[in-house]
């Protein structure tokens, strides 16, 4: 086995293990309506555009952090989260899915804009400096660390892999976990927009 399989398939891994630590978390802190996910934060989005945790104030949010090089894990909850908005028809509208970047260094606004265009044209990519990302991390309790291999020129990275649905209110709701179908997170979408 290459050492850059094996690094793949160590970070698989762990953002799985991770993944699911922390969604045992959520769940065990949810039951005593304690959780205190997301906060204030300035980042830029895809078309360079600054925004705060209030411009998307007023739509139900879906956040998820990932990166744009992520080979498996990130792509697939963006297909799953634009399968789900496909599913939901007009009530769409209501809901921003916001990907929040764990690798500004690489991702860009111009990186960003061309990754947009093959996800849900609802979606807000965002970035911004490694100590905005950092905060925003700490903020929705996410964890991610940059997995180098000194004999390759590029690098994956370790992280979380949970999706959090927040109200228009920016309060936390729920959480999906990395391999959610799709038309389960649209019916869960559609019961609470719809009350």
């Amino acid at each position: 086995m290459s050492s850059r399989v094996f690094l793949f398939v160590v970070t698989l891994l762990t953002a799985t293990l991770v993944g699911t630590v922390t969604a045992g978390y959520f769940i065990w802190q949810a039951k005593d309506g304690q959780v205190q996910v997301g906060g204030p934060f300035t980042l830029t989005d895809q078309t360079g555009r600054q925004v705060t945790e209030e411009t998307y104030q007023g739509t139900w949010q879906v956040v998820f952090f990932g990166y744009t090089y992520c080979p498996d894990v990130c792509p697939t909850t963006m297909a799953t989260v634009t399968t789900a908005l496909d599913e939901l028809g007009p009530l769409a509208e209501k809901v921003t899915p916001i990907f929040i970047t764990i690798d500004p260094a690489r991702d860009t606004v111009e990186q960003l804009a061309g990754y947009h265009e093959y996800f849900h044209p609802r979606f807000a990519m965002l970035t911004g400096t490694e100590e905005q990302i950092a905060k925003v991390a700490r903020e929705f309790r996410v964890y991610y660390a940059k997995a180098e291999d000194s004999s390759a020129s590029d690098y994956l990275m370790d992280h979380s892999s949970i999706s959090y649905l927040l109200d228009p209110d920016g309060n936390y709701v729920t959480h999906f976990s990395h391999g959610t179908d799709p038309q389960k997170m649209a019916e869960t979408l559609r019961q609470h927009i719809q009350g």
